[in-house]
């Protein structure tokens, strides 16, 4: 990893819009109002999934309930409590207060502890994601990009009079919480459109033909993947499906390439054009008709039918059978459903005559939920935005009108910046020193 700016550069050449602020404010760099704690690296022999502390990783700081537990010994500067701020320092750079009970902070997650009454915890919560943004976008790496306990300690963070951070706060949490509600709302007809696609379906595959297996019908055909070793095998120009290449309704093209020679040398399959894919393992029963010719991985099918089909047909006759998949699958960390379960479940005979009028209705009734999705999409697309735009002038100071900027100014506790910046670094050297008399 490598930063291509430090914070302070970021801010100086204004470079994300959220990190500007008011003319009147002042800016106090996170280390002379919080500490940076790292966590620690827990021995993953004490892992386990059933008794202990939960142990936070990167991937569980939203999460009331993380993947491990831990059994070990530990020392309590590592025990994290409900709403602390955390931070993972992998990946996208991400913050959030941890809304378990207690855990563990595992390494590469570092918590954020106040040691002053001088700036406003909420309000600081509030505008460190813009910051970390721009650092991560900022920040050049080959793999993972990795954020330091320095760059954090770093951050020039604004600093408003403590009146008006507590009225920004308590002004952003309002127009939150009705916009919260509003995307509640959007999510909640999301899947209520999702029950309605599983009950098109189901409709359509309903009525007085005789029933008989998957088995009976259809064939499926297995992929591979050649060997990450042999570099000749990689890169070419065959297109090679995997399970994340796997959305919607058609396939038109895939993140990864093989050559002739990894195709030949692997157990990866090759599906032709407008054949049906099916996933059987990590998303079990999704399909898709691919656009293309591709190669396909070890957790993908080819579904090949044993008489003529048309191939819309078959995409959506298994999109009808996809919660059964699904209940049918086995396996403790992923999921995946065999092909014995997979060629026993129960399935319609329908002629190919009628298989081109069942699509025309699916797909009549589809075109109205895919419409109002579109509608949703868009909707949320501009409640994000709303947010952001909320954020930009909370940290510019446009935030709150004149009237409660001067009704701030009235709070007992009001002092302009320049001077709360003062006190802050008065306080935080006052500390320092105490903290040398005391070794």
């Amino acid at each position: 990893m490598a930063l291509g700016l430090t914070p302070q550069q970021i801010i100086d050449k204004g470079i994300h819009p959220l990190l500007r602020i008011s003319d009147e404010w002042r800016r106090i760099e996170l280390k002379y109002i919080a500490n940076v704690q790292n966590g620690y690296a827990f021995s993953s022999k004490m892992f386990n999934h059933s008794k202990g502390l939960p142990l936070i990783r990167i991937r569980d700081i939203f999460s009331k309930e993380t993947e491990n537990l831990y059994s070990g010994e530990y020392k309590e500067e590592f025990i994290v409590n409900n709403g602390d701020i955390l931070i993972g320092m992998d990946g996208d750079f991400k913050v959030s207060k941890w809304p378990g009970e207690k855990g563990l902070l595992n390494q590469r997650v570092c918590r954020i502890i106040f040691n002053s009454n001088l700036y406003n915890k909420q309000f600081l919560f509030l505008c460190i994601q813009p910051y970390l943004d721009a650092i991560h976008s900022e920040t050049s790496a080959v793999t993972v990009k990795h954020l330091s306990s320095n760059t954090i300690n770093n951050i020039p963070f604004p600093l408003a009079p403590l009146p008006e951070q507590r009225a920004i706060v308590a002004k952003i949490e309002e127009l939150f919480s009705s916009l919260d509600q509003g995307i509640a709302d959007l999510k909640k007809a999301q899947d209520q459109l999702k029950i309605y696609r599983q009950a098109v379906l189901k409709k359509a595959f309903e009525g007085d033909w005789k029933n008989t297996s998957v088995g009976e019908l259809f064939e499926f055909v297995g992929g591979g993947t050649p060997s990450k070793r042999e570099k000749d095998y990689w890169n070419g120009n065959i297109p090679w499906a995997s399970v994340k290449d796997i959305k919607g309704d058609y396939l038109e093209k895939t993140q990864d390439f093989i050559t002739e020679k990894g195709l030949k040398n692997s157990s990866a399959n090759l599906a032709l054009k407008d054949e049906v894919i099916l996933i059987t393992r990590i998303s079990p029963g999704k399909s898709l008709v691919t656009s293309i010719d591709t190669a396909i991985n070890q957790d993908l099918k080819i579904v090949k039918p044993k008489t003529r089909m048309f191939n819309k047909y078959i995409h959506y006759l298994f999109k009808s059978i996809e919660r059964t998949c699904i209940k049918l699958s086995s396996g403790t960390t992923v999921k995946g459903i065999n092909l014995t379960n997979l060629k026993s479940i129960k399935i319609p005979v329908i002629e190919e005559g009628e298989q081109h009028q069942i699509v025309q209705e699916i797909e009549s009734r589809l075109s109205v939920c895919d419409k109002v999705e579109q509608s949703i999409t868009e909707s949320l697309d501009k409640a994000q935005a709303l947010r952001q735009s909320i954020l930009k002038k909370a940290f510019e100071g446009t935030l709150l009108s004149e009237a409660e900027i001067e009704k701030c100014k009235q709070a007992p506790d009001y002092e302009p910046a320049s001077v709360l910046l003062e006190r802050i670094k008065k306080e935080t050297l006052q500390q320092a020193q105490g903290n040398k008399k005391k070794k």
